[in-house]
């Protein structure tokens, strides 16, 4: 039997192995996505059935549940035969969707971790590259019907055989993206970050003893399920449900809904998304490691004391949404799955828990990352360019305060990069990066505020697109709060401006010197009773030029 105290110093030992990992991700790394917005994860894997062990603090929380569906078909395939056995110094790369993954452009890396011979577990990271080929410049297709449209997809290879980078495979891969030498640098920072995991893991089995080891990490899971259906059972036993919209599939200008039924059963949760929208034509379309995976974020975000592993999703059975769009399987597209469809899940499953627990949980945040790709060629540079920009939204407003302003997205700790940063790499300037006023959805505590941005072209052209989401309908108030301001995209082109057909989604805008795309992100949803708000409060987010005075006696009256 092990000590508590030994426990926690094992869990804490496990999951500083994974932030260490993802700050070396972060600062070797070329892109900006990821050495300045952090759009990347890392963690440490089951050898016998990929189940999560560990994560850090420092990584993206939708890939919790990705990452581990991820090595889970890995080590099917080894075991099948159909992917080469693990050896010492090998790291596996794969971004097939439909194998535990979300989009393309989220690339994942796998490393054996041996210890005397033996395999003991697998360390794993994603990492958002800006490219990966596909119709448009950054891969965040609007209006793909099938995902080959959207870029290159590989299943599981051994890009690093015994240490040694595979040529031959990294030619291939950068053959069929843009601005392919610019890779290189993140390949190498993501194989960095395993390496440095695999000397800190080497370091806990030296310290600890492997048999010691085992045995933390099953009573850590162990602890974690615990503590989770502790939380559980403070819900009413009962049945809850809510409903969400994705704008459109950027094919079919209408919405998608999702549906989402909560059941308390004893001390676990049954989520059930089976009566949401069939599969979509467009990009839309969420894989099943997805879907799970936003399920338990959600879940997470609910109760932030359960420590992340195996353990903690064990109690939540989520029902498999077999012939919806929630449900991807292939050939259908799936860009937008891992940045937007993700978040409506999440959404849907704060609304409902929120019926269970008013106290402590929030209106829906703004729930879109704005994927917003500019890719062209800088005749200042002489070469090709591929730029991604993400962006917050208002937070929805609590019990206990208003919203947060321009939090990162739900699913994600990525930030947006400095403007000066992005300025420095890309032939752009942002002429305005700004809150979006009078964005917060009204209550007794009001949402929010979203991001409003300018950026203009200064030479050369380019071609844009969008993923984004919520610019049909606002994040959604709870116990009687008004809605978040909705998404909005404008165009200024040649002194014309104009709005996507789908509002937020659309791609391959031709854009020349002197044109502007324009931003204004969602505000989060408000809580309660817009009349039990403070007037105090009012005016002064009236004095503070957050909304007129029209828009304030609109909202409160």
């Amino acid at each position: 039997m092990i000590d508590a105290l030994t426990l926690a110093v094992i869990q804490a030992g496990l999951q500083q192995v994974c932030n260490e990992m993802d700050i070396t991700f972060s600062r070797a790394a070329f892109s900006p996505v990821i050495a300045e917005a952090d759009d990347r994860s890392d963690g440490i894997y089951a050898a016998e059935d990929g189940a999560l062990i560990a994560q850090g603090e420092l990584g993206l929380p939708v890939f919790v549940g990705t990452m581990a569906h991820s090595a889970a078909h890995l080590v099917r395939l080894i075991g099948e035969g159909a992917v080469a056995a693990p050896e010492p110094g090998d790291i596996y790369i794969v971004n097939d969707p439909y194998l535990g993954g979300t989009h393309l452009m989220d690339v994942r890396f796998c490393r054996p971790f041996f210890v005397d011979g033996t395999l003991f577990c697998w360390l794993q990271n994603t990492g958002h590259w800006p490219d990966i080929g596909g119709m448009v410049p950054g891969g965040f297709s609007a209006h793909a019907t099938e995902v080959e449209q959207e870029g290159l997809r590989l299943p599981p290879v051994k890009l690093f055989k015994r240490g040694v980078l595979d040529r031959e495979i990294l030619s291939i891969i950068q053959s069929n993206i843009r601005v392919a030498d610019q890779r290189i640098g993140d390949i190498k920072a993501q194989a960095a970050a395993l390496l440095v995991g695999e000397q800190r893991l080497g370091e806990m089995v030296a310290r600890h003893g492997l048999a010691t080891l085992r045995d933390a990490i099953a009573g850590i899971r162990d602890r974690a399920a615990e503590r989770m259906r502790a939380e559980i059972r403070r819900i009413p036993a009962g049945v809850y449900t809510a409903e969400s919209f994705v704008d459109s599939d950027g094919v079919v200008d209408a919405p998608l809904r999702i549906a989402l039924t909560v059941t308390r059963q004893g001390d676990e949760l049954v989520f059930d998304l089976s009566d949401s929208s069939p599969p979509c034509q467009g990009p839309m379309n969420s894989v099943w490691a997805t879907t799970c995976s936003a399920v338990y974020l959600a879940m997470k975000h609910i109760f932030p004391e359960v420590p992340i592993n195996a353990g903690t999703f064990a109690p939540l059975r989520v029902i498999r949404p077999e012939g919806t769009f929630l449900d991807a399987r292939y050939p259908r597209p799936v860009s937008g799955c891992a940045a937007e469809v993700s978040q409506r899940i999440a959404e849907a499953v704060f609304l409902a828990i929120a019926e269970a627990l008013p106290a402590e949980v929030w209106a829906a945040p703004a729930g879109t990352s704005g994927n917003f790709a500019l890719g062209g060629f800088d005749p200042a540079r002489g070469a090709g360019y591929v730029m991604y920009q993400i962006t917050g939204g208002g937070y929805g407003g609590t019990a206990e305060a208003d919203g947060l302003t321009n939090g990162c997205s739900t699913i994600g700790i990525s930030k947006t990069a400095p403007v000066e940063v992005m300025e420095q790499y890309f032939p752009v300037l942002f002429r305005r990066f700004a809150i979006h006023e009078g964005s917060g959805g009204a209550g007794a505590q009001r949402g929010g505020f979203g991001v409003h941005y300018e950026v203009e072209l200064l030479r050369g052209e380019a071609k844009a697109s969008f993923v984004m989401d919520h610019g049909r309908f606002g994040p959604p108030g709870v116990l009687g709060g008004g809605e978040g301001a909705k998404n909005v995209v404008k165009l200024h082109r040649g002194g014309t401006t104009t709005i996507p057909l789908h509002l937020s989604k659309d791609q391959g805008l031709h854009l020349r010197a002197g044109d502007r795309v324009e931003v204004m992100t969602p505000g989060g949803g408000g809580y309660g009773d817009p009349r039990a708000r403070d007037p105090a409060l009012v005016e002064r987010d009236v004095r503070r030029g957050y909304y007129t005075a029209d828009q304030a006696k609109a909202l409160w009256g």
